[in-house]
């Protein structure tokens, strides 16, 4: 008996074998395998943040560097994430959270609105006004504009230390002075001293000033600055300079303390610590932001710093720039 079933069409058997071979992979599936590199470089962004303290200073002192610009890093989340949606990848866009829930562990409290508050009996400022300022006078005014009660200026150069005395002599009555550093008050001054730093000049200074709420001891200071060449973030004066300051401060009788001034480093720079310890930002804990003062067009770091022990801040923030190169930061306190 003869096998009369037809052949397979040949055109249909050829186009079936070809789709078997070339199934691509479904859509779903494309989501998990794409984005892989976005995802290496969210990886990228976390490790700084994680493990900075890790990173020695005894090479070019790169840890206390690293420490100084750290939030910047989150700079790159934003991107990445553009790119994994670009991508249309899960992958990197988990990669992208998780890397953004790392940065806001580490830095989100300075994002926090609405921190302070209450009531406050003193504002302070500080500036370093520089010693290239070619508006001093200006600069003064808008000091005064500013309202605080107790000001602190730093980098003041004997030709320009005549202007302040006359702008803001008005206004505040009370001055102690020594060298490069200064101290203006609206309330009364005593028991001014020079706070050795290990400079051949003055670059700190310690007073009593009477509130009416009570004393406080105020120390004005500019730390050696910190270079970056080729050997690195430089930085042993510096730190030299940092601990013999805050030597001074602990050996401090008075409760209440305010210390102000350019440190030419940040409070997360963990070369500050012979300062900061005991000692509370008053950016941290009562103002909104990072509150970088440095360099005044375009500021990347706060290095200048207004820090407390025995009063409360209840609000702090950046002024705008003057003839400067830092821009002023004030606070006001209860004590």
């Amino acid at each position: 008996m003869s096998d009369r079933s037809a052949p397979p069409d040949s055109s249909t058997a050829t186009l079936a074998s070809a789709g078997s071979r070339g199934r691509r992979p479904s859509p779903k599936s494309g989501k998990w395998r794409r984005g892989w590199f976005i995802a290496f470089l969210a990886v990228l962004v976390i490790l700084p943040i994680l493990l900075h303290r890790q990173i020695p200073n005894s090479v070019g002192n790169l840890g206390s560097l690293v420490d100084t610009f750290l939030p910047w890093v989150g700079a790159a989340i934003p991107v990445l994430a553009v790119l994994a949606l670009i991508r249309k990848s899960a992958t990197a866009g988990i990669a992208v959270v998780v890397a953004l829930a790392v940065w806001l562990g580490s830095f989100g409290n300075a994002l926090i609105p609405g921190k302070g508050g209450g009531d406050h009996n003193v504002t302070v400022l500080t500036h370093n006004v520089d010693a290239a300022n070619t508006d001093p006078a200006g600069t003064a005014r808008s000091i005064i504009a500013a309202g605080a009660d107790i000001v602190a200026l730093e980098e003041i150069t004997s030709r320009d230390l005549p202007v302040y005395k006359r702008e803001l002599g008005g206004t505040y009555k009370h001055v102690a002075q020594r060298d490069t550093v200064a101290l203006w008050s609206r309330y009364p001054i005593a028991d001014t001293g020079s706070v050795d730093i290990g400079f051949a000049w003055t670059r700190a200074l310690r007073a009593r000033v009477s509130t009416p709420e009570g004393d406080i001891a105020v120390y004005v200071a500019h730390l050696a600055s910190v270079r970056v060449g080729t050997s690195g973030f430089t930085s042993n004066q510096r730190n030299d300079t940092i601990r013999q300051l805050g030597q001074a401060i602990s050996k401090e009788e008075l409760a209440g303390v305010v210390v102000m001034g350019d440190f030419n480093g940040t409070v997360g720079d963990r070369s500050l610590a012979p300062i900061t310890a005991g000692l509370r930002s008053a950016q941290g804990a009562a103002g909104y932001g990072f509150g970088f003062t440095w360099p005044a067009e375009f500021p990347m770091a706060r290095i200048d710093h207004i820090l407390v022990r025995g009063v409360v801040p209840t609000k702090a923030w950046v002024l705008p720039a003057t003839g400067s190169d830092h821009r002023p930061i004030i606070a006001q306190l209860r004590i």
